[in-house]
């Protein structure tokens, strides 16, 4: 039998995610697996005339990062749409943007897109008449950049039968002037208004989306990831991508809770895991469902303990919406617990974060205690009295690390609406870090961007990595070391995937999933993450991708 390796990375720094005795400057690949690790000496005997040899040479080798809280299926289909995420935020910019990717699209019915950015708009309200005089004749519908609201114009409005008599539906607000006439912006739930309207989306559009979005995650690093919320109709993509064996990486999808019905639904949870399990072809995993609890800041609709404050600093009020009773809550988590589901819950605001902690810690004095690998994504604001909670029950603190920056645009839409003192605690990672909480890191792209590079710059120092002399978002202590951090992106995603039998860590006879980075950021301050490009993702010995200027 051949025992030669087929890839050999030597010559330098590898960060393998576990704690290793003895030198290590080699990994050796066969099989898809990791077949020798120590020193070029050591693996003399794996290198053969057949052998590619990647010399490390300052370069660092590391897991390939694990993306806990992702959309690659809709950011890949984004990108073949109307994309605004990589415009300045400014209105101008988007209009002309708009306006050329109408003119190069005729043919569309409706003009699609997403990636806008509500600061760039006064109070966050982006209005039709904008779009009007620069789209008069089709509808557009536009999600902002975090997917909580969309722009449209008059003409979808029309569509949709939005006018000044359409009643705010449950958790959503049409956005209204003076005389309660509709401007162009839908909230939360008062989105699928307009939604319900958009042209169908084939599957051919939809495979194609999740191929540009697979490719997207692979060229930055990612090897495995969870796609945050998956319907029937994606988890049929899925499926399809995988049995043609196109789906390259390692996929979990947290199946979505429709928040319009009731426990009826988790059989039906149940039967889409056993399909994927079934037909997975071993590249898709469903353990998980996705619920919503709170909406965001930025709208007012974050569930807050304190009351939002007016533009004086008074408080105002409103504390923002939790979309499940408590009661309720707590029923459907103790129901999918029952059912061995990991939970994946949304929670902005510190009081969803308080009711989604209560309702799983009924689940876990009904069900008793199990490694559930529930989890707590975005965690924008955390109670001081909740932080320790997290490490007790074992909840999972998914962290998306790149809105831990003060970026002074957005100050009238967060820091005014809910005071200094609370925007200083902001993404409390240090604190939960320290308490003991499980952490995973995810992107949420298409919101912000997938780049475990930027990411791991803002969760180490909490600044704009375009302004890396700007200051820090809140204390010091907030921030996670690197070695803290690159562990959540490894290894702690891995665990909240349900993946950490596959990925994660460099360890003998383990798959190869790994990633060359160019340069080393782990080894001091004089090298930043910013900096630092991805030369090569491997997953399961196979090169997913490969920076054409790598050395052959």
């Amino acid at each position: 039998m051949e025992r030669r390796a087929e890839v050999m990375f030597t010559g330098g720094h590898i960060w393998t995610g576990v704690e290793r005795r003895g030198p290590l400057d080699s990994v050796a690949v066969r099989g898809g697996r990791v077949v020798a690790m120590g020193t070029e000496a050591d693996l003399a005997w794996a290198r053969g005339p057949r052998t590619r040899v990647i010399q490390l040479d300052g370069r660092l080798l590391v897991p390939a990062f694990g993306d806990a809280h992702v959309h690659p299926l809709l950011g890949g289909l984004g990108l073949s749409r109307c994309w605004l995420s990589d415009q300045p935020e400014d209105v101008g910019a988007y209009l002309a943007a708009i306006g050329a990717y109408a003119a190069a699209h005729p043919e569309r019915p409706w003009i699609v897109g997403e990636g806008w950015s509500m600061s760039a708009f006064p109070g966050g309200i982006a209005t039709a008449a904008l779009l009007d005089e620069i789209v008069p004749d089709r509808p557009v519908y536009l999600e902002s950049r975090d997917g909580h609201s969309v722009w449209v114009n008059s003409a979808a409005m029309q569509a949709a039968g939005i006018g000044p008599a359409t009643v705010d539906p449950a958790h959503g607000r049409i956005e209204r002037n003076a005389e309660g006439i509709p401007v162009g912006t839908l909230q939360e739930h008062a989105i699928h208004l307009a939604s319900r309207q958009l042209p169908p989306t084939s599957a051919v559009e939809l495979e194609e989306g999740l191929r540009r979005g697979q490719a997207e995650l692979q060229r930055l690093g990612i090897g495995s990831w969870q796609d945050a919320f998956a319907d029937a109709e994606q988890q049929a993509v899925y499926l399809a991508l995988a049995g043609r064996g196109e789906l390259t990486g390692r996929a979990a999808i947290a199946l979505l809770w429709d928040v319009d019905r009731g426990l009826e639904q988790v059989p039906e949870l149940v039967a889409r895991r056993q399909a994927v399990a079934d037909a997975g072809a071993g590249r898709v995993r469903a353990q998980t469902v996705k619920i919503f609890q709170d909406g965001i800041v930025e709208n007012g609709m974050a569930a807050m303990l304190a009351p939002y404050l007016d533009g004086n600093g008074r408080p105002r009020g409103d504390r923002g919406d939790s979309i499940h009773g408590l009661g309720a809550l707590r029923d459907l988590c103790v129901a999918l617990d029952d059912a061995r589901f990991s939970i994946h819950a949304h929670a902005i605001g510190d009081r969803a974060v308080r009711e989604v902690l209560d309702a799983l810690t009924a689940a876990r004095r009904t069900n008793g205690p199990r490694d559930s690998r529930h989890q707590i994504a975005h965690l924008q604001f955390v109670d001081p009295e909740d932080l320790p909670r997290f490490g007790a029950l074992g909840v999972i603190a998914n962290l998306q690390p790149y809105w831990a920056f003060d970026d002074g645009a957005a100050d009238d839409l967060t820091r005014a609406q809910v005071g200094d003192d609370r925007a200083d605690r902001m993404y409390p990672f240090g604190s939960l870090a320290r308490l003991g909480a499980p952490l995973a890191i995810g992107s949420d792209w298409s919101v912000t961007t997938p780049d475990p590079m930027a990411l791991l710059e803002v969760a180490t120092r909490r600044v704009d990595p375009k302004r890396p002399d700007s200051q820090p978002l809140g204390p010091s202590w907030e921030r996670l070391s690197v070695e803290t951090a690159m562990r959540a992106y490894t290894r702690g995603s891995a665990v909240a995937n349900g993946l950490e039998d596959e990925a994660g860590t460099i360890e003998l006879g383990r798959p190869a999933d790994l990633v060359l980075l160019d340069r080393d950021p782990m080894s001091g301050p004089g090298v930043a993450f910013r900096d630092t490009r991805v030369l090569l993702t491997m997953v399961d010995g196979r090169v997913v991708w490969e920076d054409p200027a790598l050395d052959p």
